[in-house]
């Protein structure tokens, strides 16, 4: 039996506390009594970015911003899901789909609602509402989601999550060093990103093991 999660039970816990903590930064960016002082965060961040300006970081920045765009995200997932498929996989071909179905499901709704205004000075070219990061939801979903579907538990995986979660953080910033997004844009995504990305295995393996406690998790 080759398991998505050793503790499916653990991995809820930890997936609620990261969509709870982006709840709670989502509440302070757009809460009126508390927005002022995120705001101030966001404007120090802003100023320090615009500060620390060289041809060498943004030629980085943007490279990694194309990383987790959507021309990359979605062919990645694609291929993803064909071999999970191809290996009958279904579970975890299922917790991935909707990892990925509910991020994007998440993004164009709330941007839409808050409608909160990008940073001046971008130095890429930006659409929609600068709150939540896309980028940061789909990288988080994307490089977390790929490690729990196709690593084993253990010590390699562990080290391969701890890269995927570098990789989305790094990526996180760059979108903030390119003016693109406000800091707690990128904070409220990786959070979502990864609770989503680990909420769903362990949820059907929750209720996998509920129903036939024998039962494969492939």
């Amino acid at each position: 039996m080759r398991l998505m999660l050793v503790d499916s039970r653990r991995g809820l816990v930890v997936s609620g506390g990261l969509l709870a903590g982006a709840a709670l930064v989502g509440v302070l960016v757009l809460l009126p009594a508390t927005a002022p002082a995120v705001q101030a965060v966001d404007d120090a961040v802003w100023r320090w970015v615009g500060s620390a300006h060289s041809d060498v970081a943004t030629a980085v920045a943007v490279a990694l911003s194309w990383i987790g765009s959507a021309e990359v995200n979605w062919p990645l997932r694609g291929a993803a899901l064909l071999l999970l498929a191809w290996r009958r996989h279904w579970l975890r071909m299922t917790a991935f789909a909707l990892a990925v179905v509910t991020s994007e499901l998440f993004i164009g709704p709330v941007k839409a609602a808050t409608d909160r205004p990008r940073p001046p000075g971008a130095l890429i070219e930006t659409t929609a509402a600068s709150f939540p990061s896309g980028h940061a939801i789909a990288t988080a979903v994307t490089a977390l989601g790929l490690v729990l579907v196709f690593a084993r538990p253990g010590p390699r995986r562990w080290r391969w999550e701890v890269h995927a979660v570098e990789f989305t953080a790094v990526m996180a910033l760059s979108r903030v060093y390119l003016r693109a997004h406000w800091l707690s844009d990128t904070v409220v995504g990786v959070l979502l990103g990864a609770g989503l990305a680990l909420g769903w295995p362990a949820l059907l393996m929750l209720l996998r093991h509920r129903r036939d406690p024998t039962a494969s998790t492939s």
